[in-house]
Order: structure tokens, then sequence, then C-alpha cells
């Protein structure tokens, strides 16, 4: 069997750099892109095995993302399994947000999923096998109030999933979706928005149940099995189970949250 060629986008911290050393233990090659090269390095320079490689790659940049879809297809002849994984955060109330904000958290959250997409999947297709793992949210699930920008991007990312499962699901391709919740990651580096919802998440993350390495795991065994919908922290399965099966006692409780006192 040829060896896995696996694409991971934001490999250099967090989610992403705990996936590729599950591919790299699993015998795949591995390809670690990052914004920060030096992180991807580093993400590399951890992995068992040989032939791993560190790239450079802009998910919110049509040019950066062509070079680097020729500079792999030139190296390994394309990928078999495409992680869209980079994203930044954002937070805060529809109100007071600017159109900077949002312009910037779609075009890499969203549009840059859209890009990766384009830029691997047609080889995957006409091999006629491959499988596109998409990094959203639990945000992109739950309406949840005072993350606009950020919920609207992961949710675009789960219905592109959708949709994109069953275009190509007779074409040999399987389509995953990652939707966690808070669990401790650097993902608030890259924050835009209202500060005080950042604090909000800081602590979110500070409570939370869920590890990084308990979440790499279950997308990693969840993936594996080819399940599309992957909810990797412990307490989502029954959230999403509640929203669909009671949603006005969801929205209730949606409600109650924003009556609480906002973050200091």
């Amino acid at each position: 069997m040829a060896q896995r060629r696996v694409l991971i986008t934001g490999a250099g911290s967090g989610l992403g750099r705990a996936l590729a050393q599950r591919y790299a233990a699993s015998g795949a090659v591995v390809a670690c892109v990052d914004l920060d090269l030096q992180r991807a390095e580093e993400t590399v320079a951890q992995l068992v095995g040989k032939g791993h490689i560190a790239l450079q790659a802009d998910v919110g940049s049509d040019a950066s993302m062509a070079e680097l879809q020729r500079d792999v297809d030139a190296r390994w002849g394309g990928v078999d399994v495409l992680i869209n994984n980079a994203g930044i955060a954002s937070g805060g109330p529809l109100v007071g947000s600017t159109m900077q904000e949002w312009r910037e958290v779609l075009e890499i959250n969203l549009l840059g999923v859209v890009r990766g997409c384009q830029a691997f999947l047609p080889g995957m297709l006409a091999r006629g096998h491959g499988q596109v793992i998409n990094t959203a949210s639990f945000a992109g699930l739950a309406g949840a109030p005072n993350i606009m920008s950020y919920g609207v991007s992961k949710a675009g990312v789960v219905t592109l999933s959708e949709q994109l499962r069953a275009e190509v699901a007779a074409q040999g391709v399987r389509v995953s979706v990652i939707c966690p919740a808070f669990f401790r990651t650097n993902l608030l580096e890259s924050w835009r928005g209202d500060p005080r919802m950042r604090k909000f998440g800081e602590k979110m993350m500070d409570n939370a149940v869920d590890t990084l390495d308990g979440v790499a795991d279950a997308v990693f065994a969840a993936a594996e099995r080819g399940r599309f919908l992957i909810l990797p922290t412990r307490r989502e399965p029954l959230r999403w189970r509640i929203k669909r099966w009671f949603p006005e006692y969801y929205f209730r409780k949606l409600c109650a949250l924003t009556r609480r006192p906002g973050p200091a």
C-alpha cells in the first residue's frame, strides 16, 4: 500500500500539530503548512518517520494557496488527506463589530477552507479517492450569542462540508467536519473583535474538561472511521441533541446567557 500523503493547514500549533503527530505515527507522510514557517518546521521536527515537509502559506490568499498547490504537486503529485484546519478567533455582538473584522474572519475561516478544497480536491477526484477534513467549531452549530463573526464563519464551514460531502461521495472522496468546543490551545493569539469576549474565551479554556490530546485522539479516530460530523469534546454531543430535539428549550437557554452580566 502506498504511503498516505496528508496536508494540514494551521499545523504549526494546537490541533493541527497534534493531528500531524497522529498521522505521522500511523505511517503517513505529512505536509505541515502554517503562516509561520518556523512553527511548521518545529512541528515537523517532532514527527516520527521520514519525508515530512514544512511549508509556509496564507490560507487567506488566493496566490499563496495556488503556490502551495504547485509546490505540493511537484513534490508529491497530490495529497490523499486534506485537513483545512487554519483559522482565527473572534467574538462579540453584531452591533459594534466592524466590517473589517467580518471580512478578515470570513476570508480566513471560511474562504480559506474553500481555497484548500479548490487546490487539492481536483486531484482526489481525478484519482477516485481521498478525504477532506474541515475544522469548524461547535460555534458553527450552537447559534450562541456574542460570537457573531466567528460563529457565522464556522457555520459556513459546516454547510460547505455538508454540501461537499453529497457532491463528491459517489466519486470516492470522503468529507468530515470537526466541531469542538473550548479546549486549551493558542487560538486566542489570533483574536479579532471585542476584547471582553477574549477574556471570556480564556476563562472557558481554563475551565475546559477536554485536553488537546484528548480532542486530537477523538478527531483522528473518528476521521479514520469516516465519520462526517465529529464532535470531539465531551459535552457537545448532548448539547447538539438537545438543540435538534428540543429547539425551543435550547433557545431559552441561549436567551438566558444574554441576560447574564458580560465578562469583566
